[in-house]
């Protein structure tokens, strides 16, 4: 490679790496306990009815153990199935979304799948 060659990728570098003032990145919200609360239970509620035929059969009962939310979501018996999906991915990606939505509140969440 000539030198030519290595100060040409290094401005193509440079135009393509964003510098850190230039990205709108919030930091860790400092959002109430509760707030976060409210906020991961209406994403459950959102998320599985979506997946369900009867979105207001779904049930989310949510609560607070320090830095820990643990939530309950219940579906109809006849629904569990697309809740839960095959071999649990569609539950297992529930799980993750939550876990992802707590973590940007400096929060832990755990999700359990009731029939």
């Amino acid at each position: 490679m000539g030198e030519r060659d290595e100060q040409d990728e290094h401005e193509v570098a440079d135009e393509v790496t964003p510098e850190a003032d230039d990205l709108d990145v919030e930091p860790a919200a400092t959002v109430a306990p509760h707030v976060a609360v409210d906020e991961l239970r209406d994403l459950v509620i959102y998320l599985a009815g979506s997946l369900t035929d009867a979105p207001d059969e779904v049930e989310v009962v949510a609560e607070q153990r320090g830095p820990t939310i643990h939530l309950s979501l219940r579906v109809p018996e006849s629904e569990l199935g697309r809740v839960i999906g095959r071999q649990g991915r569609i539950a297992r990606a529930l799980r993750t979304v939550i876990t992802i939505a707590a973590s940007r509140h400096n929060l832990r969440a755990s999700l359990d799948i009731e029939g």
